[in-house]
């Protein structure tokens, strides 16, 4: 059948497919690899190099869910990429098949008409910016949180100005609303300041794909703008091309691999096939995927997904798009608005059913329209903290910048109060609770173990066991990719010490070549072997290998004669974990160097020598060889698919010894395992090494601190108990209490019920061993289902998933550009500085708190009295709307945002982490604290506003109780004496807030204990310039004639600014008591109801 008979018969069904769902039916999107960028159309710019690793964190955390789901395992909360792509069928049809069910032939290609149409239908092959929704960010920039309300607020303001006002408006109602707004517009400039992020990756992105490529079209082979690609266009690959789409490819030379670093960041190049490798669209090798690099060969792929629909596509969205989850802190801020918004909600219902059912009837001229609209304003502007929304963006801000300060670096200001509330540490060992420099400390040859010194010098001296030495030696030093900086070698013309010389290449084979070259010179072995193959080492298999052929008839180290080794054989070196390569072992070699059958007990020897250097924390390594003859080797088989052919020739090994590398924890380890464990957070151990050595290395920093005989395994937990009958885990353990410890492998995980998962989370010490980055991705989950809030902290590539989907992603610097890119915060220098981003993360919180606190008795609960005084008794009002402004907006402000630079209370490290789910940022007993100065400040006012404002001033009392604006009083000096006395109420206030700020300052601690004036760790030194500030902001608001006239404000005589620091010294003395008798009975009830 021709090409244009078959797009006649599928165009329309291809077509509606493809807009539908990617390709249905079978599920025909595609799933590009991306590629590790080239010199010749990348830089090196730091946002390109953000966005590459930000794509490899997505790629890796993107498949492992297509594979689960693919393998009968989805998730939960399975997004729609995943479920797309886990349906797709192209890498598994035949290449006939896919080119007619996208209606094209591989020979001659789509004809013009054609690809004009899937043009104009399905659009150009291009990747979409994100959106910007800009006017749904100004919307909730002026709207969210408070704004709603101070809105609304405003609007009632103007309305009762005019036209409710009558001929004669009062001025004070219009200065109202223009002052609502004006704060309006404040909280919108500080939201937008919290919201802006420079994280923009698209450019760069974009410069990811390729902008020309070879396309078939009408039996000719053009050059064509990428953009261009349509569904089923036939494309050529040619050495250097970067993939323009997700293709399936059908036609391959012998040598085509692809660079798909850009997307797994793994740096070898990946042989293509033209059948199916894996049952993962994303990992099969038929597939190109768009952005990938061919680094060799050539080949002709059909498009199978375009632009979004590509993998690259459907990651770069990911990349770049939003965190749609919000943070612990923004839940909380909902909340508290939530709570205000009801509670003015509710007052301001009972203010006008009263008005409504009483007043109006009975004293139709006590309350006009406009006065109750006010009154139900100033109900508002008294419950709603208008200085919190910067407090909170300062303090985020402020809190970052010190972490900054303790070299921790921080992408996300919402991020650090999260991390003040994480109770489980999962953190990889190596490179981030070890120094990642490590050393081979033993060597085992012929059965028998020995430091490495003595195995080194049994070498050097030729003795009997020293041959087999320095064949492993030679092993370690061929086998291996690490290399000399040729520049360290030499110090003055004297050789440097092998243990100085700078090496490049990973630690492991650092320390592999450092070792080989103490027993010969590596670089002389490696001049007599030429290498003709090589697997490098990752995760999945766990172990290198590589294939030489010698250079010389009589090769030396580490052939023996015993191997009968010809001109024509090949050699094979492989390195690994003996639990992996021990089975494809057949023989080994004795410490003469004879080779002998591998028999069970020479196995049960070797399994017993890595079982004793592991349980030193030293992680042990195999090494063999295997003699390849040409009867066994197909250099054809190698050219096409190299990775396959060389683990064909990966058995049938000879063990040539064990090698023990230590990596040493690093010197703060045990300290910061010691500090978060006393601040009530689990530390727990996730590792790909093996069991033995990680329980050694977690005995030595802490993670294990119970016997070995009382450490639990998984064939300890019951197989199926009912989850009913699973206690929660015990977080108020008392420091005697019997602590448990399990120690868990991969392989083990694999085969875990439910069951056997909640009883593991019930443990206090776990370590994990053998894990996949799978199994990681899945540890974290496991521990954020049940409530737990999860840091990750880990260095490699491999972590980058879970760091993803930890609450808390900590990457260590020096680590993979991927995992830094993944995490949420970096350490860039000690490990022991996560505990100071903990301590500052729950000082956030803490802060917050404070902030809050110290607004709510003045600027809720004391602006509100005045209200429903003047409503329910008929007297005055004794605070005006305008001064609640003043003090919500200003006067409390400043030191509200002092409290945000506070220093963290002593034992804020030993008190457990905050529950997110029961430890609120406001619950009912901050409340009761609140509204109990509020009392106290509320109260002294209204004696000092009645009493000093009114009665002194000729206005009896008795003139105005229950009298509802029947006044017996001269209206002139009714209204001066109120202005007079609201003046009076203000800075009572004010000035009270002073000691209300001393005392909020510390939950536990008495002011002498946490000085704001002496002592660097306690000193605020924003304490008092913010007082200051507010009570100069107060006169001048009340001393200046043009703001007395507009704003009806008066000044007040000196006795009453010393009046209210002794009604203020009250309240600190009353809060001081409070504490003390907490800090002396820790279980009484005023300590169990304590904020």
């Amino acid at each position: 059948m021709s090409a244009s008979v078959n797009e006649k018969v599928l165009d329309g069904d291809v077509e509606s497919a493809y807009t539908l769902n990617e390709l249905r039916p079978p599920p025909a999107s595609s799933v590009p690899l991306p590629r590790r960028p080239n010199t010749l159309s990348l830089g090196h710019r730091r946002g390109e190099s953000n966005s590459r690793a930000r794509i490899i964190g997505e790629f890796r955390t993107l498949s492992i869910h297509v594979t689960d789901t693919k393998e009968g395992r989805p998730d939960k909360s399975t997004q729609k990429d995943v479920s797309d792509l886990s349906e797709l069928e192209w890498h598994n049809l035949s290449s006939d098949e896919v080119a007619t069910r996208v209606g094209v032939s591989p020979k001659t290609g789509l004809d013009t008409p054609m690809a004009a149409r899937r043009l104009t239908k399905n659009g150009k092959n291009v990747i979409s910016p994100p959106p910007r929704n800009l006017p749904k960010k100004i919307f909730f920039y002026v709207f969210g949180g408070f704004g709603s309300l101070l809105f609304l607020g405003g609007i009632v303001c103007f309305v009762a100005w005019r036209p409710l006002g009558g001929p004669h408006p009062p001025p004070a109602n219009l200065a109202l609303a223009v002052i609502l707004f004006l704060v309006i517009l404040l909280q919108t400039g500080f939201n937008a300041w919290q919201d802006y992020s420079t994280g923009r990756v698209m450019a760069s992105i974009a410069g990811m794909l390729p902008t020309d490529i070879l396309v078939t079209r009408d039996g000719e082979t053009f050059n064509l703008p990428a953009a261009n690609l349509v569904l089923g266009d036939i494309v050529k690959i040619t050495l250097g091309s970067k993939v323009p789409a997700d293709l399936r490819l059908i036609e391959i030379s012998s040598d085509l691999r692809f660079d798909r670093s850009i997307l797994t960041g793994e740096s070898n190049a990946i042989a293509a096939t033209i059948d199916a490798t894996d049952i993962n669209f994303m990992e099969s090798r038929n597939i190109a995927l768009q952005g990938t690099l061919c680094t060799s060969g050539s080949g002709v792929g059909i498009c199978v997904g375009l632009g979004d629909h590509t993998v690259f596509g459907r990651i770069a969205k990911q990349a770049t798009s939003e965190r749609t989850s919000p943070t612990p802190l923004q839940l909380e801020i909902r909340r508290f608005v939530f709570l205000i918004a009801l509670f003015a909600f509710l007052v301001a219902s009972v203010i006008v059913i009263l008005w409504a059912a009483w007043l109006r009837r009975d004293y139709p001229g006590f309350i006009s329209v406009p006065t109750l609209l006010v009154d139900l304003v100033s109900v508002a502007v008294a419950f709603i903290p208008e200085g919190l929304p910067i407090c909170v963006t300062l303090s985020l801000t402020v809190v970052a910048g010190v972490m900054r300060k303790s070299n921790i670096l921080c992408k996300s200001l919402s991020t650090v109060e999260s991390l003040g509330s994480v109770n489980v540490i999962l953190s990889d060992k190596t490179g981030t609770l070890t120094t990642n420099k490590m050393a081979v400390a033993s060597v085992a040859v012929g059965c028998k173990a020995y430091p490495v010194q003595e195995a080194l010098a049994m070498a050097i001296k030729s003795e009997s066991d020293g041959e087999s030495v320095k064949a492993l030696a030679a092993v370690a030093g061929l086998c291996n990719d690490a290399l000399f900086d040729d520049s360290s070698c030499e110090k003055g013309g004297d050789p440097m010490p092998i243990a100085m010389r700078k090496v490049h290449g990973d630690a492991t084979d650092s320390a592999l070549l450092r070792f080989s070259e103490e027993a010969s010179s590596v670089s002389y072995l490696r001049d007599s072997w030429e290498e003709v193959g090589k697997l490098a080492f990752n995760s999945k298999n766990k172990f290198a290998l590589k294939l030489f052929r010698s250079k010389s008839t009589n090769p030396s180290y580490p052939i023996f004669d015993s191997d009968n080794y010809s001109s024509s054989d090949l050699l094979l070196l492989v390195k690994g974990a003996p639990d992996v390569l021990m089975g494809r072992c057949s023989n080994f070699i004795d410490a003469s160097g004879t080779i002998w059958p591998l028999d069970h007990p020479t196995i049960a020897n070797v399994s017993s020598i890595q079982e004793e250097l592991a349980s030193r924390g030293q992680r042990v390594l195999l090494l063999a060889k295997r003699i390849v003859t040409p009867n066994n080797f197909n250099q054809e088989d190698l050219d096409s698919n190299p990775e396959d052919h060389l683990v064909a020739l990966n058995t049938d090994l000879c063990i040539v010894g064990l090698l023990a590398l230590v990596d040493p924890p690093r010197d703060d380890t045990a300290h910061t395992v010691s500090v978060s464990r006393r601040a009530g957070i689990r530390f727990a151990m996730v590792t790909g090494d093996f069991a033995l050595t990680a329980a050694a290395i977690a005995r030595q920093v802490g993670i294990i601190t119970t016997p070995v005989a009382e450490v639990q395994h998984l064939s300890d937990l019951p197989y199926n108990k009912p989850l009913d009958e699973i206690p929660e885990f015990n977080s108020d353990k008392e420091p005697d209490d019997k602590l448990t410890s399990i120690i868990l492998s991969g392989p083990e995980i694999m085969t875990m019920t439910e069951s056997q998962w909640k009883q593991v989370l019930t443990f206090d010490e776990l370590v994990f061993a053998r894990t996949s980055p799978q199994q990681k991705l899945q540890i974290v989950k496991t521990f954020q289902a049940g409530g737990c809030t999860v840091a990750v902290t880990g260095d490699g590539v491999n972590d980058a998933p879970a760091l993803k989907q930890a609450d808390v992603g900590v990457a260590v610097a020096g680590g993979s550009e991927v995992a830094m890119e993944a995490a949420d915060l970096i350490l860039l220098s000690d490990f022991s500085s996560i505990i100071t981003g903990i301590e500052y993360g729950r000082l956030c919180f803490e802060n917050l708190r404070k902030s809050i606190l110290y607004l709510l008795p003045a600027g809720s609960f004391s602006e509100l009295m005045p209200v429903v005084v003047n409503v329910l008794f008929g007297l005055p009002q004794a605070l005006s709307s305008i001064q609640m402004i003043i003090i919500c907006v200003a006067t409390d402000t400043l030191p509200a945002l002092s409290l945000v630079y506070e220093k963290p209370e002593a034992d804020l490290l030993l008190r457990k982490p905050r529950d997110r789910k029961k430890d609120r940022l406001v619950n009912w007993k901050l409340f009761v604290q609140a509204y109990s100065l509020g009392t106290i400040e509320s109260l002294a006012s209204m004696v000092g506003a009645f009493y000093f404002g009114f009665i002194l001033n000729g206005v009896p009392f008795s003139a105005l109780w229950l009298k509802y604006g029947n006044y017996d009083v001269d209206p002139d000096l009714l209204a001066e004496v109120t202005n007079k006395a609201q003046s009076i109420y203000f800075f009572n206030l004010v000035i009270m807030q002073w000691f209300n700020l001393l005392s909020t300052r510390t939950r536990r601690l008495s002011v002498f204990q946490q000085n704001p004036f002496i002592g660097s760790k306690t000193r605020n030194v924003y304490l008092v310039p913010a007082v200051i500030c507010g009570l100069g902001l107060a006169c001048f608001f009340s001393y200046i004639p043009v703001f007395q006239n507009i704003l009806l404000t008066r000044g007040v005589k000196a006795q009453y600014y010393f009046l209210p620091m002794a009604y203020g010294i009250f309240l600190l003395f009353v809060d001081e008591s409070r504490k003390w008798w907490n800090r002396g009975h820790p279980k009484s009830i005023l300590a169990r109801i304590a904020w």
